[in-house]
């Protein structure tokens, strides 16, 4: 086991007592066992497929193109939005070829006020309403605040040179916040707020699902950016579920996901973690699917995430420890 744990890991784990054990186990059991019974009636009794309509906002790539052609497949009515025409427009002729009587693309910004209005005008005359929304638009960011963002630097002993980072320094890591929080925060709120009224009074069993990152809920070295606007969007969507409770809200809390969602990052910083063992598109989307489907609320992909989530409330310093060496952090 040792081979397989880092060592100083494992030396915790060892001086754990049998009430801290306990303290670990029992609220996973509870987590898990709320899990097991959270699922609710399917929601295709109440809305046949082929007359679903679904808008995939974030759709031109990544986990938004593979939702669109899933619905489509599936025969039902898609509109798609991105901000890459060219790209986008492919996307709505794959699903017609998968199997959509409809596929409307609507070019435009999410986090643009104008550019989801005409979305939302597009799908009132086009559709005549709206079932399903599902939020698939983001950026990421992978610089450690101070020294990859503000340009603080450190010494060979990892000690700061200057206990006053530079005015350059600050205004940058303002800017590059500001870029994360449009997409990650701004966005979803705007696309809600459009499309809450819509959904509660055209459709028989209205769905919004935003796809979030286990970054919001598990806080990672290089992260802090991300983290903290992913984490600020989730609880946006967990709170508007309990304002407009007409409404299945469901939310995709997904570990790293196969791509190149990372080569956009709004901090132009490196790729630190290994994506060898991501999830693939595919499978994220068909449980992107099933939650709408079956009314779940908070998905943790993969399962092994939960466990993770529950620790760090427990036992944050060994989370700290498997966070430092995922992202090779020192």
């Amino acid at each position: 086991m040792s081979s397989i744990i880092n060592p100083a890991i494992l030396e915790e784990l060892q001086n754990l007592s049998r009430a801290d054990y306990l303290s670990i186990l029992v609220p996973l059991a509870i987590v898990g066992y709320v899990g097991w019974t959270s699922l609710q009636k399917d929601r295709r009794t109440v809305i046949e497929q082929k007359q679903e309509r679904v808008f995939v906002v974030g759709a031109s790539s990544g986990i938004g193109r593979q939702i669109a052609l899933d619905y489509a497949a599936r025969g039902a009515i898609v509109a798609i939005m991105g901000r890459r025409k060219v790209e986008l427009e492919t996307v709505g002729d794959e699903c017609l070829s998968a199997g959509a009587p409809r596929a409307i693309s609507i070019v435009g910004d999410f986090a643009v006020v104008d550019n989801v209005l005409k979305a939302r005008n597009v799908i009132k005359k086009e559709l005549g309403g709206l079932d399903t929304l599902i939020v698939s638009a983001g950026v990421s960011a992978l610089q450690p605040l101070l020294t990859g963002v503000a340009l603080a630097e450190r010494d060979s002993n990892g000690d700061f040179t200057s206990d006053a980072p530079s005015r350059e320094g600050i205004q940058q890591a303002q800017d590059v916040a500001a870029r994360a929080m449009t997409s990650n925060y701004v966005g979803p709120l705007v696309t809600a707020t459009t499309f809450i009224p819509m959904l509660e009074l055209t459709s028989k069993a209205p769905a919004i699902l935003l796809i979030s990152s286990a970054a919001a809920i598990i806080p990672a070295p290089t992260r802090s950016l991300y983290c903290s606007t992913k984490g600020a969007s989730l609880l946006l969507y967990q709170s508007l579920a309990i304002e407009h409770p007409k409404i299945q809200f469901s939310n995709i809390i997904a570990a790293t996901v196969e791509g190149n969602f990372r080569a956009g990052a709004v901090d132009s910083g490196p790729v630190r973690e290994s994506v060898t063992r991501a999830l693939t598109r595919k499978y994220v989307s068909e449980v992107c699917v099933d939650a709408i489907d079956r009314g779940k609320r908070n998905v943790i992909i993969p399962g092994s995430y939960r466990v993770a989530h529950a620790l760090y409330w427990i036992y944050p310093n060994l989370i700290h420890r498997l966070g430092r060496n995922k992202y090779n952090f020192t």
